[in-house]
């Protein structure tokens, strides 16, 4: 965690100058007497909260072209154009913004980051060096450093940087795998093997330090000791595609390229550790930042095009995660993973028949994938095709074998499909085993518990599910509503109405918790509010069966 926590605060240097600039542009926006540079702004502002990072650069650039001296609007622009990608025009911006702020910590990184892309490692330094120094963005400053100075080939710089780094609390797993990479890439070879293996000692092996000490193995004519290090790792899925890259090398008797060719790929890495470690939905927005200097300096890293996929997706910019996901190419142990993400994303977008295409070609491709099974059997529950569903979710479990825990949601997600396909019977076996696998998922207990309370049977042991389900995930109105449907079930009308009153809250607009809290309202004779919320479920788009059955009660003054 406290690893974490230092990449975290790290990434802030972006993250302040971001949220201070958006705090205070619309008061300078409202101070411009230019309607266009207004509509721009405003334009702008949109667009960065629907995170459109190219729209934000373009509409915060043209309102800067209109008002130059607005430094709010220069450090937006800065800010957007980095998340972008447009590195060279941040680049420009940095420039003035430093003009004004010569210690500014964002800029000064990207001037370093674009002195390295163009191989100027002794500007780069000089760089860095004018930055404010903080111990929040030390290790970002300390790895761009030292790959300069090995770049540089100052290799007293990099063992005091190395120094520093490791001194750092928590940083001793980043710091150790960049230190074997760059003994590797200074031809340190025995200091190299050493700072490898004891870099393997600190943490669970990330796919980036097994495909780094893998390649070294290799290149350095040790292929059996490869092959041993890859079959100890083979049963971690994460590490899969290496692995078989791997052992597919040694197969065929080829030696594969270092994982670190230049100093700029070794702070394209740097980036990338950090860009990884921001796993919180709040953070994904700075992530893509990172991980647009990283694709700046190193194009070609599949991994981060994965990543920067993944983060399109946290904030749910589909076409753009797609876009990312194409960079893969196709001789990368990644390809297959990519084209599955680009399946399930064009499903998200409404391009189903695309995705289902796609997905089935996967599948054509290799019956045994899992993963492609279980997708296309989501493409196909997305478009209510619940059997197609259930028979590609029968092909990933018989892919799957013995079941173990984190397989839960392919037996969840075939229940779905088996209920949605009116079998019940083969639905509720499969909620038996996923909660068996997974006993604490509040998505089961909920889904099985909502079931028997609705089909009027095993409501007391419902109930228990349901209660578990809530104290799990308290804040869920789905949950809640079902929770209170049981008790309305059992008789306990004024739990009921009260547990229905919060998930109304939780979950407004839901036209089926607004019908149960009618229901629950209507037997503790509140009938005028009970009236109500039977109008607000027509009026928030009851299906028809729903909506018939409300009106039944409306016409006839009568409770559910």
């Amino acid at each position: 965690m406290r690893k974490v926590s230092l990449l975290l605060v790290a990434a802030s240097v972006f993250v302040v100058a971001g949220a201070s600039a958006r705090e205070t542009g619309l008061a300078s926006a409202r101070a411009e007497p230019n309607a266009l540079s207004y509509g721009a702004y405003l334009s702008a502002r949109i667009a960065a909260d629907q995170h459109d990072m190219e729209d934000a650069a373009r509409f915060y650039r043209q309102s800067l072209d209109r008002d130059p001296n607005d430094p709010t609007l220069l450090a937006l622009a800065f800010f957007y154009a980095t998340s972008a990608g447009e590195i060279d025009d941040a680049g420009g911006l940095a420039k003035r913004l430093i003009a004004s702020a010569p210690d500014d910590r964002a800029s000064r990184l990207v001037l370093a980051v674009a002195a390295m892309k163009h191989g100027d490692y002794k500007e780069a330094r000089e760089q860095i060096g004018k930055s404010a120094k903080s111990n929040f963005t030390s290790i970002t400053v300390g790895l761009l450093d030292a790959w300069a100075a090995a770049g540089a080939g100052d290799e007293e710089g990099v063992t005091e940087d190395l120094k520093a780094l490791h001194a750092m609390p928590g940083t001793d797993a980043m710091a150790g795998f960049h230190q074997a990479l760059m003994f590797e890439y200074l031809n340190k070879t025995a200091a190299a093997d050493a700072a490898y293996n004891d870099a393997l000692k600190v943490d669970v092996p990330s796919p980036r330090l097994v495909d780094a000490y893998g390649r070294f193995l290799e290149r350095n004519g040790r292929a059996a000791d490869a092959s041993a290090f890859y079959s100890r790792l083979a049963g971690n899925g994460a590490l899969a595609p290496i692995i078989a890259a791997g052992q597919a090398r040694i197969a065929k008797g080829e030696k594969p390229d270092p994982l670190i060719k230049r100093p700029q790929d070794g702070v394209a890495e740097a980036l990338f550790g950090i860009a990884a470690s921001l796993t919180e939905d709040s953070s994904a927005d700075v992530s893509v930042l990172y991980l647009r200097l990283t694709l700046y300096l190193k194009p070609d890293f599949d991994l981060a095009n994965i990543l920067l996929g993944d983060r399109m997706e946290t904030l749910q910019k589909y076409a753009d995660a797609i876009a990312a996901y194409r960079k893969v190419g196709g001789d990368s142990p990644y390809h297959r993973l990519a084209a599955i993400q680009i399946a399930t994303d064009e499903a998200r977008i409404d391009k189903t028949d695309d995705a289902i295409r796609d997905l089935k070609a996967l599948t054509a491709e290799d019956a045994n994938d899992v993963t492609s099974w279980t997708a296309l059997g989501d493409a196909y529950r997305a478009s209510n095709r619940f059997d197609e569903a259930a028979a590609a979710y029968d092909h990933a479990v018989k892919a799957l074998g013995t079941p173990a825990k984190k397989g839960w949601p392919l037996f969840y997600a075939r229940a779905i499909a088996k209920d949605k396909s009116h079998d019940w019977a083969s639905a509720e076996a499969d909620l038996k085993l996923a909660l068996t696998l997974s006993p604490e998922e509040p998505q089961i207990l909920n889904y099985l518990g909502y079931s028997y309370v609705d089909q009027g049977r095993n409501i007391p042991q419902a109930l228990v599910m349901l209660e578990k389900a809530r104290s799990l995930k308290p804040y869920d109105g789905y949950i809640v509503d079902s929770v209170g449907w049981a008790y309305y079930k059992l008789g306990r009308y004024g739990d009921a109405a009260k547990t229905l009153g919060d998930a109304v809250l939780l979950v407004p607009g839901d036209p089926t918790i607004n019908d149960h809290y009618g229901d629950a309202l209507w037997k503790v004779g509140k009938k005028l509010d009970a009236r109500f919320q039977w109008n607000h479920a027509i009026a928030f788009g009851a299906e028809d069966s729903e909506k018939s059955q409300i009106e039944k009660k409306l016409q006839t003054d009568s409770g559910g």
